[in-house]
């Protein structure tokens, strides 16, 4: 009986950044918002509410609100809100992740430059529709499926620059881009999916083809743990998406020899520790 746990499973380096931030800011005493959840996992955001941080989901939430600091999530927010947010007279924590705010520099700079600017991506998920905002809308296209790829199309000649949510399959941005780039426009492509990304995915389904049970954990709206999912259950058609202990069924990996377990990387380390040691439990 095995259990492996990829050791790449959990918080990776923005999300634990942002994590920290909040948590200094909250030991302040002071009055703490964050826009959106800083980050997709409800235990960490429900931590955080008890120590007084509280979430708003529009600069609107913020207009009767006590003054005091707001946290800009590791997904980052568009251009024009951080503006509304300062103008309000509330002081700014930017817990945007570094390797976020890169894609934000070079989709303006190729933007300025002229160029169609083209992100793989979730056009509702919150890194993209920040990214999105540093580019000028009538030459920012959002793609994430093949269709929509098979679809693109350039005028009058100008380049494409090529950008992807940090978060985005890498076998599927591959994908994408191929079809693109066989339309014979000049392209620049930036792989700007994080490293962290490729390895934990690489090694999710690398576990995940050796194990009769696969367990992946993370929030119900992390889009990094959602694609963790679809990649094991390539591999293991027994995989189970779950974001506590709580939500294994019980007994349900008695009559199994081998189980992997990932995480999404906005998985606390405790709660993973937790599934680990159910679920050798039950073997």
């Amino acid at each position: 009986m095995n259990v492996v746990t990829a050791e790449s499973a959990g918080f990776c380096f923005g999300v634990k950044r942002a994590v920290d931030m909040v948590y200094r800011e909250a030991a302040k005493g002071e009055a703490l918002y964050t826009y959106g959840p800083v980050i997709h996992n409800e235990e960490v955001v429900r931590d955080l509410e008890k120590k007084g941080v509280r979430v708003v989901n529009s600069v609107g939430e913020l207009k009767d609100c006590p003054k005091g600091a707001v946290v800009l999530r590791a997904h980052g927010v568009e251009r024009e809100i951080r503006s509304q947010i300062e103008a309000l007279g509330f002081s700014i924590t930017d817990a945007t992740c570094p390797y976020v705010l890169k894609i934000h520099r070079l989709v303006e700079r190729y933007s300025g430059e002229g160029c169609q600017i083209v992100i793989m991506g979730d056009p509702d998920h919150p890194e993209v529709r920040g990214i999105r905002s540093w580019s000028r809308p009538s030459q920012t296209t959002v793609i994430s499926t093949r269709e929509e790829a098979e679809n693109y199309a350039v005028r009058d000649g100008k380049k494409v620059c090529i950008v992807s949510q940090t978060t985005f399959n890498y076998n599927k941005f591959q994908e994408l881009v191929e079809i693109i780039r066989k339309k014979g426009y000049d392209i620049n492509v930036l792989n700007t999916i994080c490293n962290a990304t490729q390895e934990r995915q690489t090694e999710a389904a690398a576990i995940a083809r050796q194990a009769e049970a696969m367990i992946v954990i993370g929030g119900k709206n992390s889009s990094n743990t959602q694609k963790l999912f679809e990649i094991c259950r390539k591999e293991c058609t027994n995989t189970y998406y779950i974001q506590t202990v709580r939500d294994l069924e019980s007994g349900c990996f008695r009559s199994i020899d081998n189980v992997g377990i990932t995480a999404g990387a906005s998985t606390p380390k405790n709660i993973i520790e937790e599934v680990q040691k159910n679920v050798r439990n039950e073997l």
